[in-house]
């Protein structure tokens, strides 16, 4: 049995449902809001966390995966939770050598529940963990030698073949299609599977403004080339990965309320935030249709 296979006896809810939602700051400029509900697809293996992992757990052949995250990886608590639901070991190789001496926070604390033994290294052997000896020596560190490699947030050319599928499920739906960024290898693969006249819109968590050549790179490594139409707006951090705002808080609590919709704030809250302002700048033309990508849940 394939590991897409192992994942199908899961029973994800697939495709995912797509909702419509009345919201009158998109109205009043014309514009048509949906949310492609991905948070959805299973209750532990989350959004785009489940297409990634599914095409890396084929090529994996039954060995245990390492992975990499910070303290706060949705990528790691996903890969933690199959771990768990389909029986294999994982390793998680964290970044920040100080964590390791201080209690886990809840998100690091579910994924050892889960069974995932955590590696911390520091900041600065992280930061070069593409290194082939860098990842070599980390790999003996963790004794996850023999282990199948999946890089951070999941992102290699079998996950963003697997995010086709969430293009090909949006085809004919939208105008545009948005969604919150981390590694980029959602958006990379997604906007393959759109119809050339429809668009991606990212919305990246983390400053820097590195992910432009990142996306460029997963698509030649799974594609050969550039594929679809696509760009990125990076006003809408809030700090970077894993911050957040008065602000935003607001904003989130707000959008609960008017939609019923729990808000996951890492993500799924600044894309929110990141379309109500662009609809007010006038960014979609009057009489488009917006699906905005629900990715996770708090």
């Amino acid at each position: 049995m394939t590991g897409s296979d192992v994942l199908a006896s899961l029973q994800p809810r697939l495709p995912s449902p797509l909702q419509e939602v009345r919201d009158a700051r998109f109205a009043r400029h014309g514009v048509r809001l949906l949310l492609k509900r991905d948070d959805l697809i299973h209750p532990e293996l989350i959004g785009n966390k489940w297409r990634k992992l599914a095409p890396n757990l084929d090529a994996a052949a039954g060995r245990g995966i390492v992975t990499f995250g910070g303290a706060y990886s949705n990528h790691l608590r996903a890969t933690a939770a199959a771990g768990r639901l389909l029986g294999f070991p994982t390793t998680g190789v964290v970044r920040g050598q100080e964590l390791a001496d201080r209690p886990l926070n809840p998100s690091l604390a579910r994924c050892a529940a889960d069974g995932m033994r955590l590696h911390f290294v520091d900041r600065s052997t992280y930061r070069h963990k593409t290194d082939p000896e860098t990842l070599a020596a980390i790999l003996r560190a963790a004794g996850a030698e023999d282990a199948y490699a999946v890089p951070e947030g999941g992102s290699n050319a079998e996950a963003v073949r697997g995010c086709i599928s969430l293009g090909t499920e949006l085809r004919g739906h939208a105008d545009v299609v948005a969604l919150a960024c981390g590694t980029g290898g959602t958006l990379a693969g997604l906007t393959a599977g759109l119809a050339p006249t429809q668009r991606t819109l990212g919305i990246p968590v983390l400053k820097g403004r590195f992910l432009t050549a990142g996306i460029q790179t997963l698509q030649e490594q799974a594609f050969g080339g550039h594929r679809g139409t696509w760009s990125l707006d990076d006003r809408f951090h809030f700090g970077g990965f894993a911050r957040t705002t008065p602000e935003l808080d607001t904003f989130a609590e707000d959008f609960e309320q008017r939609h019923g919709l729990p808000v996951e704030r890492l993500y799924v809250a600044k894309l929110l935030y990141g379309l109500v302002a662009l609809a007010e700048e006038g960014s979609f033309a009057p009489g488009s249709t917006l699906a905005a990508v629900i990715t996770g849940r708090p």
